[in-house]
């Protein structure tokens, strides 16, 4: 346990009271001092632990290594011998190797191997395997004996596993010899194989009653950095006793612990322990006991002056309270009478300070008279019953002033049986004169909240309500009625519009508008059953609310009932207004469980239809309706996503030289990769287009694609003059149109835009004017597309200079087989050339129509009869194969 622990332990006691904080400085040291002993104790027990390793550890070293140096002694005496007699024979060779293999040694076998092949060996018997060896020759044992020459010293390796079973260290002695004519040269190996187990049992190492464990590393002889071949090699991991053992060749490590690990204590470490915590309880009872009584005494003496302090401020707290509430304290005393006031007490009742001696009669002659009776039997019934006085009452001062008293008092008994009730009053005048006020604010409030419930109930009338014709609005139908708030059940709705409303309005005015609907309300109020509701749901909009059983004759009845009296005219300061209305029926289901909440929506879908067919009229709701309308919702979805999905593509059709058939441009026509339907025209998808407003930016991704596909296409060396895009109304009108073409990559001369004839030409428009002027500035070509199905004038074409018109298809095909259109054909050529307009023929369907065309003079051809629109890719292989020369 550290100083630094120790002083901050000492530094939190000092917050502590003194004995409980001496007791904890002792109860620190004793703990301080306990550990200290233990840790020691543990200490000496390792110390000795280990000395006891080392001795049993040092008793196997020395046998082990007196067995491994008494074998190799053993060999060395053959080695001496067969370097004195180098030709020695086995005969010789096993008379000697006997006397060493046998019990007083852990030999298995001994080979001589003169010219390093195995020639002589003892014993034979289940040897022979070895003899003939030729160590340059094999690979598992050459390098040890290369080494043993080479070292020229006796090598030990093993343990090894040998081929006769078993496990052996084996000691490789190279024997050389001298002779006066070669001097000292190398005989041969002699090697000696020693028993692993033999070794093992002999020094001990296998003993049963072995206290420690032992590992040996240093196979080989390779000491402490070889492998661990006794034992489990993690044994190095637990702090070992480690000793050596000396080899000819080496050494290896010998390491040790007691069998079944360290222990971290002995085995009298409890008795030890307990031995000192007695001592610690000597120690601490005593300064415990001490100081728990020295700290009793310092609260005690805390608690009274706590109390003291305790009381003066509730003393001090009460004189204040008194004085700065104005309350009047009084006593009296039951068993003699004597009533005590204080100073306020006296100023309440108003009596003079020469009055010594106080009774209750000067209390009974200031109360009011109006109160006395009350007052006085209330107070004789809380003496009587024992129980708490409270009241109040009014009293009159001296000069005829009345004022309300609260009085409140409790009886309680004296240290000598006396009885005391003892109480307060004080002057709640001001409390009475704010209830008084509060009564009144109460009653104006109540009248407030009911002019304001009135208000409210107009306002709410009105929120329902149009202020113009009284009926209700859009808000009541929706909140009150096909909600089922109102507890109607609708059985059919007319949603009805008005036609040629706006032209009144327009014309005579709004104030001839109002006058008109005022009407309209008037008619369909003499009009619907008693029981059915009218609102008012829009400018011109009204619905009718049917909430009785009906049929769809009853209802066509009446509608039919409005459309006519609704086309009788209305006279207006001297104007004969008409109009007539539109309606829409929507009958409910009875089988659905909320019934009126899609009613409104079919029947807007029903006078949808009701003003598509002709207006003046009345159309039912079906399902063919709904169907429809969910299908161009479902259309108008998928566009939506087409075009963030990248769906829409251009198909080009290939347009040809009349005269020579060579291709001098293509027209791009949008295209839409339905994922589900396939390959999709504009006549599937271009009306719902139009209804969202999203052909412009079909036409900017057709021009983009087209734009790129044209420079794939001189990359491959394919010549296409010139692209045509189609460029809707709302595009032309677009004073942005111009911005939007910035950063596109084209030659001038290249592109063309196609303006539909059916746009006003005619109209001057200057955004038109002025985006056809700066198109062509641009270098982007006009052409007039469906020439002879609009109205553009000659002016026009002379004003807007097209570089080409596109006559329609509508007036192509006839000219096979009728003159006048035939002719018709060869006038708008005419008038084309005489204005320096190239003429593009759609429909082209049969090379007849091309002869004819041909002859009539017009430029180019585009149509079935040569090519239909295809992909780019498809347009590639076209251009290349120029199937279209073979088909002319």
């Amino acid at each position: 346990m550290s100083a630094r622990f120790l002083m901050r332990m000492i530094a939190r006691l000092a917050f502590f009271p003194p004995g409980a904080a001496a007791a904890g400085i002792a109860l620190i040291g004793a703990l301080a001092i306990g550990v200290f002993a233990d840790h020691q104790n543990r200490a000496i027990h390792h110390q000795s632990a280990r000395t006891e390793v080392s001795e049993q550890l040092g008793a196997i070293r020395a046998s082990l290594e007196g067995n491994i140096t008494s074998n190799i002694q053993l060999v060395r005496g053959l080695t001496a011998v067969i370097a004195s007699q180098p030709d020695i024979d086995q005969d010789r060779f096993s008379r000697i190797a006997s006397n060493l293999v046998g019990h007083h040694s852990q030999l298995r076998n001994i080979a001589g191997a003169p010219n390093l092949v195995v020639s002589l060996m003892y014993p034979i018997e289940g040897n022979e395997k070895a003899i003939g060896l030729d160590y340059r020759n094999n690979a598992v044992q050459r390098e040890a004996a290369l080494r043993a020459v080479a070292s020229k010293e006796m090598v030990l390796a093993g343990p090894v596993d040998l081929l006769q079973g078993g496990q052996g260290f084996i000691g490789r002695f190279p024997v050389f010899i001298d002779d006066e004519f070669h001097g000292r040269h190398l005989w041969g190996i002699v090697s000696a194989v020693v028993d692993v187990e033999r070794l093992y049992a002999d020094s001990g190492l296998l003993a049963d009653d072995l206290p420690i464990e032992i590992a040996i590393s240093g196979r080989d002889a390779t000491g402490a950095a070889g492998a661990v071949f006794f034992g489990r090699s993690r044994l190095l991991d637990s702090d070992p006793v480690v000793s050596e053992v000396t080899l000819p060749s080496g050494s290896w490590r010998l390491a040790a612990i007691p069998r079944g690990g360290w222990s971290d204590s002995s085995a009298d470490v409890w008795v030890f322990r307990f031995y000192i915590v007695v001592a610690a309880l000597l120690l601490i009872a005593p300064i415990s006991i001490a100081g728990y009584l020295f700290d009793q005494r310092r609260k005690d003496i805390r608690n009274l002056r706590r109390s003291q302090r305790l009381a003066q401020k509730l003393s001090q707290r009460l004189t204040l309270a008194l004085n700065t509430s104005r309350i009047g304290v009084w006593e009296l005393t039951l068993d003699s009478g004597i009533l005590t006031w204080d100073s306020r007490m006296r100023e309440l009742y108003s009596l003079p300070d020469d009055v010594t001696r106080i009774d209750v009669e000067h209390w009974r002659r200031a109360l009011h008279p109006d109160d006395r009776d009350r007052a006085e039997r209330e107070f004789t019934e809380a003496i009587g019953n024992g129980t708490t006085y409270e009241s109040e009452f009014r009293v009159r001062d001296g000069q005829g002033a009345t004022r309300w008293i609260r009085a409140i008092a409790a009886i309680h008994d004296g240290d000598f049986g006396q009885r005391y009730m003892i109480g307060a009053n004080w002057d709640v005048s001001a409390d009475f004169e704010l209830k008084a006020s509060l009564v009144l604010a109460k009653q104006n409030a109540e009248l407030r909240n009911l002019d304001l419930e009135c208000a409210r109930t107009e306002m709410e009338h009105n929120s329902l309500h149009d202020s113009l014709t009284g009926l209700p609005n859009r808000r009541f139908l929706d909140d009150r009625l096909l909600s089922g708030a109102a507890g109607h059940q609708v059985t059919a709705l007319l949603h009805i519009d008005l036609d040629r409303f706006k032209q009144i309005n327009d014309t005579l005015g709004h104030a001839a508008g109002d006058a008109m609907l005022v009407h309209a309300a008037s008619v369909l109020r003499g009009s619907v059953r008693q029981g059915d509701i009218i609102a008012r749901v829009g400018g011109d909009e009204f619905v009718i609310a049917i909430t009785q059983p009906t049929d769809e004759a009853q209802l066509a009845a009446l509608a039919g009932r409005i459309v006519d009296e609704m086309r009788q005219p209305v006279p207006y300061q001297n104007h004969q207004c008409r109009f007539g209305v539109s309606i829409g029926i929507a009958m409910a289901d009875c089988n659905e469980a909320e019934p009126c909440k899609p009613l409104l929506v079919d029947a807007d879908i029903a006078l949808y239809r009701a003003k598509k067919n002709g207006r003046n009229r009345f159309e039912f709701f079906n399902e063919s309706l709904k169907t429809g309308i969910i299908r161009s919702k479902r259309l108008a979805d998928d566009i939506l996503s087409g075009l963030e999905r990248q769906e829409f593509l251009p198909h080009f059709q290939p347009q040809f030289d009349a005269r020579t058939l060579d291709i001098v441009g293509v027209e791009a026509l949008a295209r839409w990769e339905h994922p589900t339907e396939g390959l999709l025209t504009p006549d599937a998808f271009l009306p719902t287009a139009e209804e969202l407003d999203v052909v412009p930016m079909i036409d900017q991704i057709i021009l983009k694609q087209t734009l790129w596909q044209s420079t794939r296409w001189k990359a491959l060396n394919l010549h296409i003059p010139k692209m045509s895009v189609n460029v809707s109304a709302g595009r032309l009108y677009d004073p942005n149109l111009i911005d939007g073409l910035d950063g596109l990559a084209f030659e001038p001369g290249t592109l063309s835009f196609e303006l539909l004839e059916s746009i006003f030409l005619d109209d001057n428009n200057e955004t038109i004017v002025d985006n056809i002027a700066r198109l062509k500035q641009l270098g982007i070509e006009i052409e007039i597309d469906d020439f002879g199905t609009g109205f553009a004038s000659i002016v026009s074409l002379i004003q807007v200079r097209p570089t080409t018109l596109k006559i329609d298809r509508c007036l192509i095909q006839p000219i096979v087989g009728c003159e006048s259109q035939r002719r018709l054909v060869a006038s708008i050529i005419d008038i084309g050339q005489s204005l320096g307009i190239k003429v593009v023929a759609e429909g082209v369907e049969t090379m007849e129509h091309a002869a004819i065309l041909r002859e009539l003079g017009c430029d180019t051809l585009q149509g079935y009869a040569f090519a239909a629109p295809m992909s780019s890719d498809r347009l590639i292989e076209f251009v290349r194969r120029q199937h279209w020369r073979a088909v002319a």
